[in-house]
């Protein structure tokens, strides 16, 4: 079996270079470090909204993105649910309109299973106005899910959260993975995050990889 990540690659963003070299098994991966990173930059590059200079971004052996092969798949052929930071549902969509604006035909990951691994089949008539920031969220991944993806990504998705609220939607992301058999790529800057639930981190600094390896073996250096 080919690995489920592959990285290779540079990219330039004005005066910020971003230059990763990552092999990756695992199926719940944390981008870890400071703003500015580089972090968001990399999911970017993976969803194809930013274009590398030269290198190669594989997901579970088909590329995305090869320089030398000429491939740079645009967004939609991707196979990528995304959500950023700043979730954007539609306002004048109840929540099950929102969730099947995004659902694929012939997608294997039913809407009615997204709902029900996100514990939100309660709130599908709801309008979005009415929503808690964390059933906002919930919608949100819902709605990447729904659209069959081969990797989801999610940019800090759970910035501004509680502590309390944040206990609640942690379980959540490991059912994605374990439960519908998606891996996982998400921002934090929360080291408690890390060793709740990531199985591989990549700490990311100034453009570069700068530690990689378990939860543990990241945060302790």
């Amino acid at each position: 079996m080919p690995p489920i990540l592959k990285l290779d690659f540079t990219l330039t963003q004005g005066a910020f270079v971003l230059d990763v070299h990552e092999t990756i098994d695992a199926s719940l991966i944390a981008l870890f470090g400071p703003s500015g990173a580089g972090k968001t930059t990399m999911l970017d590059a993976i969803a194809g909204l930013r274009t590398p200079a030269r290198g190669e971004i594989v997901v579970a052996g088909r590329a995305l993105y090869s320089s030398a092969q000429r491939i740079d798949l645009p967004p939609r052929l991707r196979g990528i649910g995304y959500v950023p930071q700043d979730v954007v549902l539609f306002p004048h969509m109840n929540v099950r309109r929102n969730i099947m604006y995004g659902a694929s035909r012939g997608s294997r990951v039913s809407v009615e299973r997204a709902l029900a691994i996100l514990e939100i089949e309660a709130l599908v008539d709801r309008p979005v106005a009415s929503l808690s920031g964390g059933e906002r969220q919930r919608v949100a991944l819902a709605r990447a899910l729904a659209s069959s993806p081969d990797l989801l990504l999610l940019d800090e998705p759970l910035v501004g959260v509680d502590a309390a609220l944040r206990e609640r939607i942690l379980p959540y992301l490991s059912r994605v993975r374990d439960e519908l058999a998606v891996p996982v790529v998400y921002v934090t800057h929360d080291a408690a995050d890390l060793r709740r639930i990531a199985e591989w981190v990549l700490r990311v600094d100034a453009g570069s990889v700068r530690g990689r390896g378990t939860p543990e073996a990241v945060v302790s250096r």
